[in-house]
Parts: C-alpha cells; structure tokens; sequence
C-alpha cells in the first residue's frame, strides 16, 4: 500500500475521534478503569514486595527457627498442642551440627490481658503494657543480627550469673523514658528492677510503616528470664548455620538430630516445626497471588466492557459513515485502505484508554503515598507498558469486526445510504 494512502487513512481516524471528543471519551471509560486498576494494585503488590523482600533479608538467608510446632499459615491442632516442647539439651545437640555457627534457644512471654493484669514495664510512673518478655543466651545477636545502638548486649558473665539485667526495645524505650537517657536506668518488670544495658533498633516492617510488636520488648538472660517467669518452658530455637548453600544438608542435619534427641520412630512423623525466611516468602506469595487474581479479574472485567463500547460506537460509526465510505471508494480507496482506517481508529481509541488508565492509575498511587506515607506503592513501567499493550491489543481485537464490515461495504449501497 502507497504511503499516502496508509497516512491518509490514519489522518482520517484521527480526525473522526477529535470530531467526537465526548463519544470516544465515554467509550474508552471501560478501558480507562481497567487499566487503572491494574496500575493501582500492581503498584501496591510492587511496593509490599519490595519491603517483604527488604523484611526477609533482615533475617538472613542462613537462618532457621525450630518449634514443637508450625506457626505460620497453619492453625494448630490438638496433636500438635500436646506436642513435647523442645528444651535446651536440644539445642546443645543442634550446636555440635557440622555446619552450625550458632544457636539460641529463647523462652518468651507476652501479657494480653488488655490492662486487667500486670502492668509489663514501668518506669518513673509511666507504663508500657504488652511488652513481649523474651530470654535469650549471649548467642542471639549472632543468630538474629540484632542491632543496638544505644548500650550493649548482656555478656557471658551476666548470663551465667542470672544478673537483672535488661535489653529494651524501640518503643519500649521511646514511651518510658522520653528522650532521657536509659542506660544504667532501672525499670520495673514483673514487680522486680531491672538495669537497663542496651536499646534495640527499630525493626523494618513488612508495610514499610507503622509499628513493628517487637519493638515493644525486653531482653534479659536466659536464667534471669526463668526467675520472672518459672512457668514458660516452651523453647523456641534459632539457629544460623555457615553458608547459604547448605541449607538442605543443614535442614537434613537439624531434622535427624531432633529426631534421635526426640526419640522419634522411623515411621513416626516429625512432632516438631523446622521453617526459614523462605517460609515467609512462601506465604507471601501465595497471598499476593490471590490480589493478583483479584486484580486480573477486575480489570478484565473493565477492558471486556470498554472492548465491548468500542465495538458497539464502531459500529455505530459504520453505519453513520456508510455514505462517506461509499465516496472513498469511489474515488478509488481499497477495501484495506477501509480496513486500515476503521482499524486504526479503533486502536488510537483504546491506546488514549490506555494511557489515561495508566496515568490515572499513577496519579492514584501517588495520592494515596502522599495521604498515606507508610503505605508502600511503586509504579511498576513493566505494568504500566503492560496496561498499555493490552489497551491497543483490545482496540484491535474488538475493532477488527467493524473495520471488516466497513471494507466489505458494496460501494453502490454505500453511495445509495441514506
């Protein structure tokens, strides 16, 4: 086909939709919801991703946690409850693994009594309640990479010792103390005091914002721990092995060893839980993958009612212009020059759609950030290219019939139309 021909015919579905501004507005409206939706959400499951991603890697990818049973993603049940805790002979056994750096076994302890119970935390008259209690060996910071700005850890000799010492959290130090400075400080736990040694971090949390439980929380050795509360003996394990690459050997390692320290059958399952930062993501994903079907249905559903709008205006448009169809023949114009013009006007449709999808979409995100700055959002361009590749391959599809019906016009009827 001539150049000018194929200029010609574009410049004539251009102009049909300049000439009718409120018409293709309307009929892209379909196109234009779908494709915001699928840069509104995209951009959300992008921004939670990324900030899973950045959660995940805090742990460390040569980490395992160990408990008498699974915690994440999974109701217990009654077989699982009644379960052998583990206990510290366990954990001594899994610190002779080959590949083992180094292992901590924690004892915790939580108070959700809502204010009708103790008070977790005082200091000075003011409280902090719910304060996650947790005992831990010298071992931790190894395992859990923990970071303490203010302070230190406690040490080798204050954990033999059982000292009534303490490592507080973020926001636990941040409520009680306010500014002032909370090293050598005592506060009260439990109706005893407690030195205070050292101040966690603030933890990275999976929405990028707000607050992370266990930035409300207490650190004290193992022995100290077991003074306050005698009763809690259900050990959790974290252990961090040397290299990420033996990570089944590991897995394998730390599975027989409980086995055998648990007395464990050979044709008995295991009666306790081995899971990673890998399980997080697992859970994630699966959660993302029912947004993500959410989100394709919404926006099919979108696009199918504007491809629908668009064949139905095409048409439309057809039949008003079967005179002036009928003239382009007969001046010569080919049954694909016909087709090229029906066709591109209705692609250009629809690629309009996409592109205002796409920046609406855009404008929403960074509206919603900006309202809600702890709300992760990234505008993903492998979406936003993606909502603007289905747009035209839409225009196209739903297109094609009207563009066919116009070519194949008998240019006598056509001229005849009134």
């Amino acid at each position: 086909m001539p150049v000018s021909q194929s200029s010609e015919s574009a410049r004539m579905a251009i102009d049909t939709i300049r000439s009718n501004k409120l018409r293709s507005g309307l009929t892209i409206l379909g196109i234009v919801i779908g494709v915001a939706t699928v840069i509104t959400l995209s951009s959300f499951i992008n921004g939670l991703n990324r900030n899973i991603e950045t959660l995940v890697a805090s742990f460390g990818t040569n980490v395992y946690w160990i408990f008498r049973f699974p915690v994440i993603n999974v109701r217990p049940t009654a077989e699982m409850l009644a379960r052998k805790q583990l206990t510290m002979e366990d954990a001594e056994a899994l610190a002779k693994l080959p590949h083992v750096v180094a292992v901590s076994p924690q004892l915790r302890y939580q108070d959700f009594s809502l204010g009708l119970g103790n008070v977790a935390v005082k200091y000075k008259g003011r409280q902090i309640q719910h304060t996650i209690l947790e005992g831990d060996t010298i071992a931790q910071p190894q395992v859990d990479s923990v970071d303490i700005p203010e302070g230190r850890y406690f040490s080798a000799y204050e954990q033999e010792k059982h000292s009534d010492v303490v490592v507080i959290g973020h926001d636990t130090e941040e409520t009680l103390f306010r500014g002032e400075d909370p090293i050598g400080k005592e506060v009260e736990i439990g109706g005893d005091d407690f030195r205070v040694i050292g101040v966690m971090s603030k933890r990275k949390t999976a929405f990028g914002g707000g607050k992370n439980p266990e930035d409300n929380a207490a650190y004290f050795p193992l022995g100290t721990f077991q003074k306050i509360h005698p009763e809690i003996k259900d050990y959790w394990i974290a252990l961090k092995y040397d290299d990420p690459k033996n990570k089944t050997a590991v897995y394998d390692e730390i599975e027989q060893t409980l086995r055998i320290q648990r007395k464990e059958r050979f044709n008995q399952p295991d009666n306790f839980a081995i899971f990673g930062p890998d399980t997080i993501t697992r859970l994630w994903n699966q959660l993302t993958g029912g947004i993500f079907i959410f989100m394709i249905g919404v926006a099919s559903v979108g696009l199918m009612v504007g491809g629908v709008g668009v064949m139905n205006i095409m048409l439309v448009s057809v039949t008003e212009r079967t005179r002036e169809i009928g003239v382009r023949k007969a001046i010569g114009a080919t049954k694909r020059n016909i087709l090229l013009q029906f066709t591109i006007e209705a692609i250009t449709l629809c690629a309009v759609g996409g592109v205002v999808g796409v920046l609406l979409g855009s404008v929403l995100t960074f509206t919603v950030r900006f309202i809600f700055p702890s709300i992760p959002a990234f505008v993903s361009t492998v979406w936003a290219a993606t909502g603007f590749s289905v747009s035209c391959a839409i225009g196209l599809i739903f297109g094609i019939y009207p563009a066919w019906k116009a070519a194949n016009l008998d240019p006598i009827d056509a001229l005849r139309y009134e």
